[in-house]
């Protein structure tokens, strides 16, 4: 799917509000607090929203899970969600954003909203000067790295009444050892790598910048709340 087609078909001009959260926010409040942002744009109480925080060091299994895939169920919380997806890892230096969106009023296509998805990350990326794609059947966004190819970036989204949630992460610099612990996103033969992995010394302010930029262009004005 082409830049220009994922634009026309997602890209509203209400303004979206833009909510960041200092420091590392526990997963089950901000589950309750996503819930709550979702049930009020389903009622036309608030505006579309796009969240931006970090966790704790913690595991999520998405609806796909498979038990054999959680290598070291010991080592950090476990939390089941209804994203799509299998197993992921959150953590410190990794920037999350949670997409709510009303796909509804923006043509209801699931697949070009992850397309859209993939092309921010895809964009933001550039910015930094590295090259990443998206791969058929692989979720997430990957680059070439010691000849190998790793992920950098992953997505995990939910729809309720026509309503987006859960959303994307992007490795900027946590500790990548922590994905030890399981088959990330049920993939085993490929790596996980980050920003500073690729020796890209940025902030997070930096990153949080570059994502803002390019995702307006995809999907609309974002305004601070």
């Amino acid at each position: 799917m082409l830049r220009e087609e994922i634009q026309t078909n997602l890209w509203r001009p209400e303004t979206i509000a833009l909510q960041k959260s200092a420091g590392l926010q526990a997963f089950p409040s901000s589950m309750l607090k996503m819930e709550t942002h979702v049930a009020s744009i389903a009622e036309g109480q608030e505006p579309e929203r796009l969240w931006m925080l970090e966790h704790p060091s913690l595991y999520t299994s998405g609806t796909s899970a498979k038990p054999a895939d959680l290598l070291d169920p010991d080592r950090f919380p476990v939390f089941e969600t209804g994203r799509g997806g299998q197993y992921t890892y959150h953590g410190p230096g990794q920037r999350v954003a949670y997409v709510m969106l009303n796909l509804a009023k923006r043509g209801g296509d699931v697949r070009a909203f992850v397309a859209a998805l993939e092309q921010w990350l895809i964009n933001t990326l550039a910015d930094f000067g590295v090259r990443s794609e998206r791969r058929e059947n692989l979720v997430g966004i990957w680059v070439q790295h010691d000849g190998g190819e790793d992920k950098i970036a992953a997505l995990g989204i939910r729809v309720r009444r026509g309503i987006t949630f859960h959303g994307v992460s992007l490795n900027v610099n946590p500790d990548l050892s922590h994905f030890d612990g399981i088959v990330p996103c049920g993939v085993a033969e490929r790596g996980i790598t980050s920003l500073a992995a690729l020796g890209i010394k940025t902030s997070m302010d930096e990153v949080d910048a570059a994502l803002i930029k390019n995702f307006q262009p995809i999907f609309g004005p974002l305004e601070p709340s």
